[in-house]
């Protein structure tokens, strides 16, 4: 913040640097912790550290990584170094406290992911939200103020919501135990009954369903990302709606397993909800950051979808769909920023055949557009396809319904290409495609699409181990679904032979 004094410059390139350090550390923790992910059961966690923070109250400065959390580290530091690129032109004012907000915001998303004190977990939840509120509120758009005050109002509530249920936790387990402490791996062992789990669990699942966000507590984010800079939209769509699966994932469930459970069906059928909507919504719009953002909340109900059907196929169609969308999402803005740039707008009514004069841009919006609507051979394709898989299991009804997402998502995406790249031209003078830093910053997530959707192996089985260890300590029974039993319904005590399947016989 400082540096910009002395020369709008500098702070682009102090904060490269530091993304830079930020990348090397990643990949050396990735290559450190490479053999304890994938070892045997047992060891739940890489690597952990801990110090002593505010001991009298039980809190300490814990952080802990197994293959989930450093999934999702390495993405927080490949979409940090894709959000200071689309700013190299965007901002030109106050590019010392833009990338002190970019850094700040990417330091609390980063602690989110790592935390395992829940009181530090809460400390790095709402840090991040006033870097965001900044970002928006001041670097935004026309209508940044109302966006940005939205955004921190529906993000602080739910915070707030989630501290009086960990100090209602903290408390709970004190009394149990007689150890009042805020550490996570000490407070899912808590006793308690199933109303108090219940009101409890409430709090933790309004924090994370508004960040997602759940429909119907999704209106923060249209206004939010049409507002925010190219580097906040990113940042939003890829990260922070991250933390909240992530806080389902790894809280929500093992804390309040049961709560948890009694809550499934209608967590589902909100995700299903939310995959129609948002779809739906996206359809409809003609502002092209404003589809983008509808998408997210499409996707982000596949995620709701996936977590609540609890199994270990679901739970690697969610972590997949969790890094996929964030990988096409953000390059979507990017793009979006792009246009808005050179046109002076996001409306897709004015725009109009801009693939002859810009292929460049063109193919990298085909490639995203096709991954959104979840083209197989691209990676959001192998998270949807395995959420879909998982969530028959517990309910098909539900799973049925989300599968017409495929269908409006063909609509939008294919819409949104039409509209743009395709048809008239509406502009006489020539339109200036990709630089080399925007392509070479595209053709990086275009690579990564691309890679998890032919090799998805390689980062599921990062992840296999941290989901068998959530879905081994959380164990949620499937429910009975006699009316999915379409066969042998006249002879309901016939075995069913593995030939009579075979062979077709009644």
């Amino acid at each position: 913040w400082a540096l910009e004094r002395a020369s709008p410059a500098l702070p682009r390139l102090a904060a490269l640097a530091t993304l830079a350090v930020e990348l090397v550390l990643a990949l050396v923790l990735a290559v450190e912790c490479a053999g304890a992910i994938r070892a045997a059961p047992g060891a739940a966690w890489a690597l952990e550290m801990s110090l002593p923070w505010i001991p009298a109250l039980g809190i300490s400065f814990t952080l802990a990584v197994d293959g989930l959390s450093l999934v999702l580290v390495l993405l927080t530091v490949l979409l940090g170094i894709m959000a200071w690129s689309s700013s190299w032109t965007e901002i030109r004012e106050r590019t010392g406290f833009f990338h002190f907000n970019l850094l700040w915001a990417l330091a609390g998303i980063l602690g989110v992911f790592l935390a395992l004190d829940l009181f530090l977990f809460y400390f790095f939840w709402e840090m991040m939200l006033i870097p965001m509120y900044l970002l928006i509120s001041v670097f935004g758009h026309e209508n940044r103020a109302r966006a940005g005050f939205k955004f921190f109002l529906f993000t602080q509530s739910g915070g707030l919501l989630m501290l009086v249920s960990i100090l209602g936790l903290y408390f709970v387990h004190g009394r149990a135990t007689g150890t009042y402490t805020f550490d996570f791996r000490e407070l899912v062992r808590t006793p308690m009954g199933p109303g108090t789990g219940t009101w409890l669990m409430l709090g933790f699942l309004a924090a994370f369903a508004v960040k997602l966000p759940v429909f119907p507590l999704h209106t923060w984010l249209p206004d939010a990302h049409t507002e925010a800079p190219t580097a906040g939209s990113v940042l939003l769509a890829g990260l922070l709606l991250k933390t909240g699966a992530y806080g389902f994932l790894r809280f929500l469930f093992p804390l309040f397993p049961g709560a948890a459970a009694a809550f499934a069906p209608a967590a589902m059928a909100l995700g299903a909800a939310g995959i129609l909507y948002g779809a739906a919504m996206a359809a409809a719009q003609t502002d092209v950051k404003r589809l983008v953002a509808y998408t997210s909340v499409s996707h982000m109900g596949f995620v709701l979808l996936g977590v609540f059907a609890w199994n270990l196929t679901s739970l690697s169609g969610v972590v997949m769909q969790m890094v996929c969308h964030g990988i096409g999402t953000g390059a979507l803005f990017m793009l979006a920023g792009s246009l808005q740039e050179r046109l002076g707008t996001r409306d897709m009514a004015r725009m109009g055949g801009l693939f002859s004069s810009a292929p460049r841009l063109g193919g990298a919006m085909m490639l995203f557009a096709l991954a959104s609507l979840g083209l197989p051979g691209l990676g959001n394709f192998v998270g949807e396809f395995l959420v879909l898989m998982g969530a028959w299991k517990r309910n098909a009804l539900l799973t049925s319904l989300a599968t017409g997402g495929f269908i409006l998502a063909s609509v939008y995406a294919l819409g949104m290409i039409q509209a743009v790249l395709h048809g008239p031209a509406t502009r006489a003078a020539p339109f200036p495609d990709l630089s080399l830093r925007e392509a070479a910053a595209l053709a990086v997530l275009a690579a990564a699409i691309v890679w998890l959707g032919l090799f998805p192996q390689a980062m599921l089985g990062t992840v296999h181990r941290p989901l068998v260890n959530l879905t081994e300590s959380v164990r949620v029974p499937e429910p009975p679904q006699p009316w999915m039993r379409l066969a042998h319904t006249d002879r309901p005590h016939a075995p069913k032979t593995a030939p009579d399947r075979m062979e077709g016989r009644p």
